[in-house]
């Protein structure tokens, strides 16, 4: 076999220039190691042992004796806000702004910081001026995210419609859901403030940016129903089927009412028949449930539980059909009957709730925009129990 002496001669070499190169680290690191004060590694220490508090007062030394050590003050203030110690991060941050010799890209990386330490603080006037004077840069499209949250916090909704719009622009993500309920906002405080005229506008504005916004339609209703015009009034909430066929559970109660004062209540209960037929939901039920047992009596009503639990049993159909049994029942049989509803009606506290699809935040009241995470629309107008049920 023959064999190749040249790496016989190339090995020695490749290795001499490896422990030269590696001489040269360790010589390096060695050198940068002595420069670091001792509070330094006292830090570390404590950190490998589990003990922050210690930690970040002896990384406030380091930064005391050693003020040229800028990552540190970076990594310092963003470990102070995430505490809670809002304070101690906005005085970190502006020592880093205040300085001349930073440079700019590490100055609009000071500024971001403290616009995030103000906003953690609670003075959103001061992040928001911050925010604004980093759009253009290279944190813009984080910049308008924090200024969305500002607006949504101060119910600056017209802000709010205008900073979806320029993130719109840069991202090339739509926003329009979220400016559609910007605009519902703004509608409903017209409305309660009693002016008309000035919430439609803003219904209109909704369902132009978004054609599937059902609560533009809810509120459209709502507005004609206080003016009195019912019959308009209806036409809206009857769009809504349009939308998202599952949102009626949210205006059956509307319904009925309008139907009342239009004097045709027959009308509404067809209608409402039909939605239950073909969007069966607990709420849709309860609305059929009254209007037959006002046109038509116990018995009618009774029936009509009884046959929509077999088609589509749930625990909250059961606490209904107990209540209809029991406006019927014997003296001796509605003792029985009520120990058997109270017992259900436990059970079912639990599953007669909203619940958020983004983070699970669950309440009993349905909402646009979650309390919890803040995002628009995540709130499926079925029960808990109810997810499954078809849309």
């Amino acid at each position: 076999m023959q064999i190749d002496y040249w790496w016989l001669l190339v090995l020695p070499v490749f290795f001499g220039l490896g422990w030269i190169a590696a001489r040269i680290d360790i010589k390096q690191l060695l050198l940068e190691s002595r420069a670091l004060p001792t509070s330094y590694f006292k830090g570390l220490n404590f950190l490998l042992n589990e003990q922050p508090d210690k930690a970040i007062e002896a990384f406030i030394e380091v930064v005391k004796v050693e003020p040229q050590t800028i990552e540190l003050h970076f990594a310092l203030g963003s470990l102070f806000r995430r505490r809670g110690e809002a304070e101690r991060a906005i005085r970190m941050h502006q020592n880093l702004v205040e300085r001349a010799d930073l440079p700019a890209q590490q100055k609009l990386e000071a500024l971001y910081e403290l616009a995030q330490d103000y906003l953690k603080a609670g003075l959103l006037d001061r992040a928001e001026e911050l925010f604004t004077k980093l759009k253009g840069t290279t944190y813009g499209e984080a910049a308008l995210k924090f200024l969305l949250e500002i607006f949504e916090q101060e119910k600056d909704w017209q802000k709010a419609v205008d900073t979806a719009q320029q993130l719109e622009g840069i991202t090339g993500r739509s926003h329009q859901k979220e400016i559609a309920n910007y605009y519902c906002e703004m509608a409903s405080k017209e409305i309660m403030d009693s002016r008309p005229d000035a919430a439609r506008p803003c219904l209109e504005r909704a369902l132009a940016h978004h054609r599937l916004c059902v609560r533009a339609n809810l509120l459209l209703g709502d507005l004609e129903a206080a003016l009195g015009s019912h019959e308009k009034a209806i036409d809206a909430w009857k769009r809504i089927e349009t939308q998202n066929p599952s949102y009626l559970a949210l205006v059956v109660g509307r319904l009925v009412d309008a139907y009342k004062k239009l004097g045709k209540p027959a009308d509404g209960l067809n209608l409402l028949r039909g939605f239950l037929s073909k969007y069966p939901s607990v709420d849709v039920l309860n609305g059929v449930f009254t209007c037959i047992l006002e046109q038509q009596g116990a018995e009618p009503a009774y029936q009509l539980v009884r046959d929509e639990m077999r088609r589509n049993p749930t625990l909250l159909g059961l606490d209904k059909l107990l209540e209809a049994q029991l406006m019927d029942a014997s003296v001796h049989r509605r003792h029985d009957l009520e120990l058997v509803k109270e017992l259900v009606h436990q059970h079912t506290r639990a599953l007669d709730m909203y619940r958020c699809d983004n983070c699970g935040f669950r309440a009993r009241q349905h909402y646009w925009h979650c309390p919890a995470c803040g995002e628009w629309e995540t709130y499926p107008p079925h029960r808990t129990e109810e997810k499954g049920a078809p849309a």
